[in-house]
């Protein structure tokens, strides 16, 4: 993992908010902004607001607060990136991908589903289970998981396989469509 990723360890709350949009780490990040400015401000251009001593104190007290939230962020940094790589449980796509190919839904779904628990926004596994649900004729599914893949950043590489996986939901709507037509006339 590349040392720039671990540029966001240096701002309390941030890691986990950029790296897996949790908004449970905004508060973190705005009261750490709201006790740096208050510090700076009172520090350097208004020293008359706040008494110097609490000052000084409210800096040796946030220091070490700071730190342990910058380890414990640098500590966490690759199971926010990739938590499929880190886990202690064995990858499974490759083995899900083989039953996915010879047809074995239920097989393919399970392992899918355990995968997407550990990282819910693998866009492999993402796109490999809304391929199975059009396959298996859950077709609303399928659309609502391209739908939310679409607003994930990490699909941004992904986007001709989620455009064609796209194309082949709505065609296989058109096809039950036209079947549902074609049986109520005859």
């Amino acid at each position: 993992m590349e040392g720039k990723y671990y540029a966001t360890c240096l701002w309390p709350g941030l890691t986990e908010l950029w790296w897996r949009g949790r908004l449970s780490a905004l508060p973190y990040a705005l009261v750490f902004t709201c006790f740096l400015n208050l510090y700076l401000i009172s520090r350097f251009f208004y020293p008359e607001w706040i008494p110097s001593i609490l000052v000084s104190v409210g800096f040796w007290v946030g220091l070490p607060i700071w730190c342990f939230c910058f380890l414990r962020d640098f500590k966490e940094m690759p199971s926010l990136i990739a938590p499929r790589e880190v886990s202690e449980t064995p990858d499974t796509f490759s083995e899900a991908r083989c039953h996915y190919l010879q047809g074995q839904w239920n097989e393919a779904e399970g392992l899918l589903t355990d995968m997407l628990a550990i990282d819910p926004r693998d866009p492999p596994a993402l796109l490999l289970l809304a391929g199975l649900y059009r396959n298996t004729q859950r077709l609303e599914a399928a659309g609502l998981l391209i739908r939310e893949m679409k607003k994930l950043e990490s699909s941004e590489t992904w986007w001709l396989e989620v455009q064609t996986e796209e194309r082949r939901i709505e065609s296989a709507r058109s096809e039950n469509e036209s079947t549902i037509d074609g049986s109520s006339t005859d």
